[in-house]
């Protein structure tokens, strides 16, 4: 452990539950200084009757986050580590979701986090040292069926975070990516009913229907089908967590879970057309209504084979 990171204070945003919950008791329970913060003191009660330090903290409110920042710092000193974890997801076809839905997405889930790693910079800068670890997701390096806008979210978070490495690195601060792929938590709920709320703005009929319906049986199957046995818990990503925030060096990305090693593999690995068809196939989407443009006589590429 470095000990000149592990002494500082963390500030752990979305603390409220899943990953920022379980994230913030078990750094507290590493023997780091907890700032546990979320939108409504209530929901890190719990946090605090162990002992945690709590704030208030809206990342769609920039006087929220100064007011956070500046307690932090007048209370403990300057903030040793920052862990970016408040996020949401928002699903469906993207002719459905209104554009006031996506940027309240992009407030969230990336707006927030720079704001935030803007107000802790300059006292990182001073101290020669920090950490600035970002929850992003599977989902920022591959694209699943439905999910447009959440992972153009978590993009940015990937882009962000590499370039923000190198320009810190001089700094002598660490920019860690934290990358899940499915997790127990009530995300994928969430998830699929937003999809229930996607709806074509004539309001006549829906044409994504079948398409929608496949992505929420998938995404509901995930917990009891074959591959629930490769679901993270939320102590698996806390304990990943804690280990880029007490590491010596730690690495610039931990991909979690087989899942989404074998997601990212087949992104990269495979063409295109290959890695589409793969999905529809795994998500059990509708077949497309596009005209066939084969010769006669001319037999279907394979998935094996499609390009």
């Amino acid at each position: 452990m470095n000990s000149g990171i592990a002494a500082k204070t963390v500030l752990i945003t979305g603390a409220s539950s899943g990953i920022g919950h379980a994230s913030a008791k078990r750094l507290h329970d590493a023997g780091l200084t907890v700032y546990a913060t979320a939108r409504r003191p209530d929901a890190v009660a719990d946090l605090a009757a162990e002992g945690i330090r709590t704030l208030p903290l809206d990342v769609t409110d920039d006087q929220s986050m100064q007011d956070a920042v500046s307690a932090i710092e007048n209370e403990a000193g300057p903030i040793g580590i920052l862990i970016n974890n408040a996020a949401y997801g928002l699903y469906g076809p993207v002719e459905q979701r209104p554009l006031g839905e996506v940027r309240a997405l992009f407030d969230t889930n990336f707006f927030g986090l720079v704001r935030l790693t803007q107000l802790v910079l300059p006292s990182m800068r001073r101290a020669g040292a920090g950490r600035i670890i970002n929850l992003s997701s599977m989902g920022g390096r591959a694209t699943l069926p439905g999910g447009a806008f959440y992972h153009a979210s978590k993009y940015a978070v990937e882009a962000l975070s590499d370039a923000l490495r190198i320009e810190l690195a001089l700094f002598g601060i660490d920019v860690v990516l934290i990358e899940p792929g499915p997790v127990r938590t009530p995300f994928m709920d969430l998830a699929v009913a937003s999809l229930a709320t996607a709806t074509s703005p004539s309001g006549a009929g829906d044409p994504y229907k079948d398409f929608k319906d496949a992505i929420a049986r998938s995404f509901t199957g995930l917990y009891t089908g074959p591959i629930a046995r490769f679901v993270s818990t939320l102590d698996d990503i806390a304990r990943v967590v804690t280990m880029a925030a007490t590491a010596r060096r730690p690495r610039t990305r931990y991909l979690v879970s087989l899942t989404a090693r074998s997601m990212i593999g087949m992104k990269r690995w495979l063409p295109d057309r290959a890695n589409d068809a793969l999905l529809a196939r795994q998500f059990g989407l509708p077949r497309s209504t596009r005209p066939s443009t084969r010769r006669p006589g001319k037999a279907a590429p394979s998935l094996d084979s499609a390009g």
